[in-house]
């Protein structure tokens, strides 16, 4: 009786020795498991004078190279467009040059695709700075941006900002025969 109880008195312990070590090294990969990344999407008032625009990047991390695609898809478009203008909010502190910039007729990816230009739209781009450090760019396509079923995408190839946050740029269209400008739409960038 007395080498059964300590047959199982040892058994217990080596179950001990191999249980707990087990236990230990497979509680990291269990975290892994549950370890999910927080989505936030920042969306407006749908009622509000807002309109919520697609946008794609390529990267969205701080100081990295990124492709980033404004789109306007024919919803966005109600009559053939002269020009189009982009303002970038005041902290969006990134590098850019007109021949970084590019504006095309693209297909918009999806699951099983991926977005890219399928043609190049002549235009004459022009970056403006005011007094008060508001930047924004003016796009003048060679011919009108027409209303049709095409989508189109302003495509800027830069480094992302040093700080991350979210980056709200605002579009504004000339339409033919108006003289001033109306709004598109807006975009918001995420930056992590």
């Amino acid at each position: 009786m007395l080498k059964k109880t300590k047959k199982i008195a040892l058994n217990l312990k080596i179950l001990r020795c191999l249980l707990i070590p087990t236990l230990l090294v497979s509680t990291p990969i269990f975290n892994k498991i549950q370890e999910a990344k927080a989505g936030l999407e920042f969306q407006w008032d749908q009622d509000s004078g807002h309109r919520r625009l697609k946008w794609f990047q390529k990267e969205n991390k701080k100081r990295f190279r990124n492709t980033i695609y404004f789109f306007l898809r024919p919803s966005d478009r109600r009559t053939d467009l002269l020009k189009v203008n982009l303002a970038f909010p005041k902290t969006f502190k990134s590098t850019l040059k007109n021949e970084k910039i590019s504006f095309c007729k693209v297909k918009i990816g999806g699951f099983d695709s991926r977005t890219k230009c399928l043609e190049n739209i002549p235009a004459d781009f022009e970056i403006k700075t005011d007094e008060s450090g508001l930047r924004s760019l003016d796009i003048y396509p060679y011919s009108p941006i027409p209303s049709n079923k095409d989508s189109y995408a302003i495509v800027f190839k830069i480094f992302n900002p040093k700080k991350s946050g979210l980056y709200q740029f605002h579009s504004f269209g000339q339409s033919k025969g108006k003289s001033s400008s109306s709004y598109l739409g807006s975009w918001t960038i995420v930056i992590d």
